[in-house]
């Protein structure tokens, strides 16, 4: 039985554990090669079938002031708490991190997943935006 207290410097460590699994189904099953978007349908099968709560291509408006004056979208808004991005490719580019700090930051999020389905497997980084 765990008796020390469980960290709690991490954002949401119990739903990021569930995204991450189902991104490992998603890449034990399909295997690397494929196109981004046929990871991102799999992905999509695999939360479903958790019973994770999610919204695919989220929408969500840049403002200026009081002016939309842009707009983003993410690939995944989980539970309304965590966007995931995912890319295909065995590296973490800055640009891509880059692009997920700038979701949180329009957004007003906490935690952002990137995953990368690659040669090698499926990869993760946690982007937490600490300006929120």
């Amino acid at each position: 039985m765990r008796t020390e207290p469980r960290r709690s410097d991490l954002v949401e460590p119990e739903l990021s554990y569930r995204i991450i699994g189902c991104a490992y189904d998603v890449s034990n099953n399909l295997g690397p090669g494929h196109h981004e978007k046929y990871y991102q349908r799999a992905l999509a099968e695999s939360l479903a079938e958790a019973g994770i709560k999610f919204e695919e291509q989220y929408y969500f408006p840049l403002r200026f002031k009081t002016k939309v004056v842009g707009k983003g979208f993410v690939d995944f808004l989980v539970e309304n708490k965590i966007i995931v991005e995912i890319k295909k490719g065995d590296k973490y580019s800055l640009k891509h991190i880059n692009q997920v700090l700038e979701y949180l930051k329009t957004s007003g999020l906490k935690l952002a997943i990137l995953i990368n389905f690659g040669t090698n497997g499926v990869a993760f980084k946690r982007v937490v935006n600490f300006d929120s």
